[in-house]
């Protein structure tokens, strides 16, 4: 019998997880900041999509075309659900990659993303993908792509291989995934207690089993226990997308453009001398232990000249995502936390505190009087947007063309929320990409929408929905018992949610 799962855990579903990285809208403030022409996005392919979340929700919330695959068919079949409630003409598959990568009906690309796919599968599948690649994306083309790299996950390799013996050949086959991973980790610990030399000359390994104890069992199962699982050098990376003719751009995950966050002087120095560019990147790896990359490559890699380039830095919108009193003037970076000048950021943030969409030229020119500089701004905005307080905005004409999607799209996800809290994530159509909805406040939504207006409706109404199914609100750790505590602590969230969340929710056309 053919193993359709090639190796990869297929007995448990993958989180409904969103990522924003793969948001073609983010492409843009990326390769400016570094000086790159960036392609209009019209067509995009993901995949591996798992359940689906990010691209139902950026064929949602945009004008692009989305086609994408993931092997698993009942991941696919939720997937195709959120597609034909959003009416956004994603056109999703429940193929393996070779199968869908063969197909004779897909147009060229401009986007290609892979998010935690590709060291969980085998070289087999990196090959189909990198001629995928070479075929589809078109010139001037993006592929993100993020992967487990080397040298943060060097001490964990070990680790690894033992947790996932250990699930093949000790745990009982008819218990389950779920079983293997909680007796694999126990007897992780069992083995660390005993102080063996390997934890001693690499202890950080004992803090990692102690986070995955606490971790979502069907993220361990995904994340660790593949019969595939292979950290990557950059450079490794490079030699694999050589054939499709990518070079690297830039990284998709923000904060790694600052290197006041993640380098010391010396080592800002050292990269300086620095030539080539591959080598330079791996370096840098080992500067900041890097265990994780998300990174953009390109199909053509063009300089934009300067004059353009300020130009379209500065028609950028931003909007603001947080309470202007609920951001945190502190960014992390590999050197720890550091604290941001709030002589820089409090004035860009006043600005932005209405949730109103303000062009990067717009906030120059506000805080010139407080003897800011443009420089200043740009960094503010990519660590703002890093951090998840500030999103990049759509223009107009795509927001409108994208409201309806959305509401569809949000519409199936509040009815969702109705009996379960797996999904956290509503679309907007002027970011577009997800916003994160807790549960409770996805009911309140659907409530508002069904015509309550108080708050203390919205509390009612969702209280309905839990005790219909025997479920209660946690406080401090513990369930809270009494009915009429339940429903004093949601309207107290709901109140909360009102003040504080709505306003903002309506700025991004959400509600």
């Amino acid at each position: 019998m053919t193993d359709w799962t090639a190796g990869y855990v297929a007995d448990i579903g993958y989180t409904y997880g969103y990522y924003t990285e793969l948001n073609p809208l983010r492409i843009k403030l990326a390769f400016l900041n570094q000086g790159l022409v960036f392609p209009e996005v019209g067509t995009a392919c993901e995949l591996g999509f798992g359940q689906g979340m990010s691209v139902n929700i950026h064929a949602a919330a945009s004008t692009v075309t989305w086609y994408g695959t993931d092997f698993n068919p009942s991941q696919a079949a939720f997937a195709q659900e959120l597609a034909a409630a959003s009416g956004a003409g994603a056109r999703l598959f429940d193929q393996a990659f070779a199968e869908f990568c063969a197909r004779q009906d897909l147009p060229d690309f401009d986007y290609i993303g892979l998010h935690g796919i590709w060291s969980w599968i085998s070289d087999e599948n990196r090959a189909v993908i990198v001629d995928f690649i070479r075929r589809k994306l078109k010139v001037g083309g993006v592929l993100y792509i993020s992967y487990n790299t080397q040298p943060g996950w060097a001490a964990m390799v070990p680790m690894r291989e033992l947790l996932t013996h250990h699930a093949d050949v000790m745990g009982a086959r008819g218990t389950g995934i779920v079983s293997r991973i909680d007796a694999a980790l126990a007897f992780a610990e069992q083995l660390l207690a005993t102080r063996p030399s390997y934890a001693q000359a690499n202890p950080q390994v004992a803090e990692r089993i102690k986070k995955m104890k606490e971790q979502n069992r069907h993220y361990l199962a995904h994340e660790y226990f593949n019969r595939d699982w292979h950290p990557m050098s950059f450079a490794r990376m490079a030699e694999w997308l050589a054939p499709a003719k990518l070079s690297f751009a830039c990284s998709a995950h923000y904060t790694d453009h600052i290197d006041a966050v993640n380098l010391s002087d010396e080592q800002q120095a050292l990269l300086k001398t620095i030539a080539d560019p591959t080598f330079r990147e791996l370096v840098r790896d080992f500067m900041c232990n890097t265990q994780f990359r998300r990174d953009y490559w390109v199909k053509g890699a063009r300089p934009l000249g300067a004059f353009e380039r300020l130009e379209r830095l500065r028609a950028q919108r931003l909007i603001l995502l947080s309470p202007r009193d609920a951001v945190d003037l502190k960014v992390s970076g590999s050197r720890g936390e550091a604290t941001l000048n709030e002589g820089v950021y409090a004035p860009i943030l006043d600005l932005l505190a209405p949730h109103k969409p303000l062009t990067l030229g717009q906030i120059e020119e506000a805080v010139k009087g407080r003897g800011l500089v443009f420089a200043q701004v740009l960094e503010a905005a990519m660590i703002l947007v890093a951090k998840g307080d500030v999103a990049l905005v759509q223009d107009d004409a795509t927001v409108a063309k994208a409201k309806r999607s959305c509401d569809k799209l949000n519409q199936a996800v509040l009815q969702h929320s109705r009996s379960s809290n797996d999904i956290a994530y509503l679309a907007s159509p002027v970011t577009g990409g997800g916003v994160m909805l807790n549960r409770f406040q996805q009911l309140f939504l659907l409530a508002r929408s069904q015509g309550r207006k108080q708050p203390q409706e919205w509390a009612h109404f969702a209280w309905q929905h839990l005790q219909a199914l025997n479920q209660r609100l946690i406080k401090d750790g513990q369930p809270i018992a009494a009915a009429e505590d339940n429903l004093a602590e949601l309207e107290r969230l709901a109140v909360e949610f009102a003040q504080q969340r709505l306003p903002i929710l309506k700025a991004l056309q959400v509600a």
